[in-house]
This record gives C-alpha cells, structure tokens and sequence, in this order.
C-alpha cells in the first residue's frame, strides 16, 4: 500500500471523528502555540538587546567601581570600597589596545533656559563621546577636548531637551542654568533614541569634572574605552584589571565588564526562560500524547472487525501497523500546524497591541515545533498500533 494511500484512509478516519480528533489535537496545539509564541518573544528580545548594545559598536569595555560577583547597581547606588578617579581613567590610556575612553558619572538636575525648565539626567562626561559611543552631533560641536580634570563651564544638549527649553529656535550660543550654575551651549546632539527604556534623546553632556563639582562627587559611575578592533577583548580586560589592581594596592576592588559577558549574561536568564517555557510546552505536550494514544486505542477496539477484514483479504500486519502510525501523526501534524499558526498569530496581535514589544520567530523554531510534534504522534500511536497489527483476523472478524 502507498503512503499516499495510508495518508487518504488516516484522513477518512480523523473526518469521520471530527470532534473527538480537533479535542485530541488541542493538546498538542496549546503546547506547539506556547513555545512559538514565547520563544517568538524570547528570540526577538534577545535580538533587540544585542542590537541596543552594538549600535554603540562591539569594541567597548565598561569598568565600575567595587567588585561586582553575581548582579547589583555599581556606583552611588552600590558598594564599593574605593572609588574610580579620573587619574585611574587616564591611567588606562598607557594601554596600547586603548584608542579612546569616556570618564562618566551622571545625575539628575533641573535644566533652565529660555524661560522654561526641565529636571533631566545630566551626563559628565569628556570630549571623546562621539568616537566610544558612535554619537553624531548635529549643530555646533561636542565639548572640547584638555585635561578632564579643568573643564569649562560649557554643555551640549541632547535633541529633545534642546526642543522642549529651545523650541525651533536656535540654540547654539545660548545659556542655559544647570543645577543653579550658567552654562554655554556649544553643540546639539543627532537623535539616538532610547537604550533598554533609557531616552537617550533627553539629557545634557558637559564636562566630567563641571560635574564632580555639580553632584559634589569625587568618583566615577564608569569607565568605558573603545579598543582596537582587532584586539582580543579578553586580553585587553586583563590588561585594565592588571593595571588598576597596581593603583588599588593590589586590591581588586573594581569590576571589568565586556560587551560578550554583557550579552552571555542576557543569554543565561534567557536560557533559564527557555528551560521554564519547555517545561510548560512539555506539560501540554504529555497531555496532547496521552490523548493520540486513548483516540487510537478507542479507535483500534471500534475498528477490530474492519482491521480483522483487511487483515483477511490480505493486508499485511506491516500495513496495519503504518496505517495507525500515520493516523497518529497527522494528528499530531495538525495539531502542530494549528499551534503554529495561533502561536504567531498572538504573537502578532501581541506586537500590534504593545508596539514595543520585540517578537521575532525564526523558520528553525517552525520546523522544530513541526518535527517535535511529529514525534510525539509516532511515539503516542505506537502502542495503537501494534495492538492493533496484532490482532487474530478470524477473532477480529467474530468481534462487533
């Protein structure tokens, strides 16, 4: 008998049974719909924060005061036993892998100019912004370069503060008061947008060491360098570790962080969701076997005398075999296929409700879905199936 022949009888008999086969598929559609559409979630999240990271490049190493183990917030929210200075950034530039490095701390100021006010996140930082973090500025210039540690009483603002204190009108020129002190605005930055929920657009820059004095802070946040793309970040980490260990006594009292243990960290919590979301799939997976295998053996005592028929007109029991086989699964195929489809049909309708929200469904998570319940079908219908091959024709034939 042909596979196209088996797949036809497999069809008649799901047809005949319309109900009871679309409530044996539920199972398997319910746990193929919920690893599409959270692993949709979970793929397209993990692609967003690789993209936010990279878009300032893939050459870049942050450094934080106090030593970070596991997770926590560095700098004026977390504990450290001794501080970063401008002195150990500038330090760093004896690193030959080094090209450029940003000093940075930051705090929140009221900004007022124009006759308008606004309380926005105020970043010290130096003059090499645009070359670490890849920033544009659209009119006039960043701030200057010199020695960190004597800035000027200048600042650049980003595009939608310049907006909201300046309007349409220019603002290159102007002076703007920031926490109290008067300021010169020197430059407007290019829009970036926002950085995992962080609105890069709305903030001032000004000199790292205008803003010690600001936020009375004699410490950085971070420290973040730009190496050469063809060095080995792990190298160029050890060096920095090596280096900052010598100033701190020896103590390694600081925390040296590259982008891939960035994403490896990202990658872990993913991992760990990815575990939880098979567990749930699995569940509902076990639920969609047990009910193919009760179909198929309610099916095998309803159809004896038909199986006993075929068996003594010289079906073989290799075919009875495959005939069941193949009827569990199309179940399971169909079942798989529906989940698919409602998995990124509410993954879509998801996206269109929260547009922030990233969902993306690579074609391997389709074709993994399809051959896992594919399997499930053929392991739930073996039991059915053999009881069923296994049948005595002249016995099958007596049964009603």
């Amino acid at each position: 008998m042909r596979t196209i022949d088996l797949a036809r009888l497999a069809g008649g008999s799901i047809r005949g049974h319309r109900l009871r086969s679309f409530l044996t598929m539920l199972g398997i559609l319910i746990g193929i719909a919920s690893v599409i559409l959270l692993t949709s979630i979970g793929e397209g999240t993990r692609r967003y924060v690789f993209d936010e990271f990279t878009q300032f490049g893939t050459n870049i190493i942050a450094i934080h005061p106090g030593r970070v183990q596991t997770s926590g917030l560095p700098g004026a929210l977390g504990a450290t036993t001794r501080k970063l200075t401008l002195d150990d950034a500038e330090a760093l530039r004896r690193i030959p892998e080094i090209e450029a490095l940003v000093p940075l701390i930051a705090g929140t100021a009221r900004v007022e100019g124009a006759g308008r006010a606004r309380n926005v996140l105020i970043v010290g930082v130096n003059h090499e912004v645009p070359d670490v973090f890849r920033f544009q500025v659209r009119q006039g210039s960043f701030l200057p370069p010199g020695d960190p540690r004597q800035g000027r009483t200048v600042t650049v603002l980003a595009p939608k503060l310049k907006r909201e204190l300046f309007g349409d009108a220019s603002a290159l020129g102007e002076h703007v008061r920031i926490g109290g002190r008067r300021f010169l605005v020197i430059g407007v930055m290019e829009p970036k947008g926002e950085l995992l929920g962080f609105d890069l657009d709305d903030r001032a820059y000004v000199p790292v060491s205008e803003t010690q004095t600001l936020f009375d802070r004699d410490g950085l946040y971070e420290v973040d360098v730009r190496f050469a793309l063809g060095a080995d970040p792990r190298d160029v980490a050890d060096k920095i570790r090596k280096l900052l260990t010598e100033r701190h006594r020896g103590e390694e009292d600081f925390t040296v962080t590259t982008q891939t243990e960035m994403l490896d960290v990202f990658g872990r919590v993913l991992g760990i969701v990815s575990v939880a979301v098979g567990g749930i799939a699995g569940i509902s997976l076990v639920v969609g076997a047990i009910g193919i295998l009760t179909m198929m053996w309610i099916g095998v005592n309803e159809r004896t005398s038909e199986i006993g028929l075929a068996l003594s007109i010289g079906a073989t029991r290799r075919q009875i075999l495959s005939l069941f086989l193949v009827e569990a699964a199309l179940l399971a195929t169909l079942g798989g296929v529906g989940g698919i489809v409602v998995g990124i049909g509410v993954a879509r309708l998801a996206q269109l409700l929260l547009p922030g929200l990233p969902v993306q469904t690579p074609m391997k998570y389709v074709v993994s879905a399809l051959a896992m319940s594919l399997a499930v079908g053929l392991a739930s219908g073996v039991l059915p199936a053999r009881r069923a091959a296994s049948l005595d024709p002249i016995e099958a034939l007596r049964a009603e």
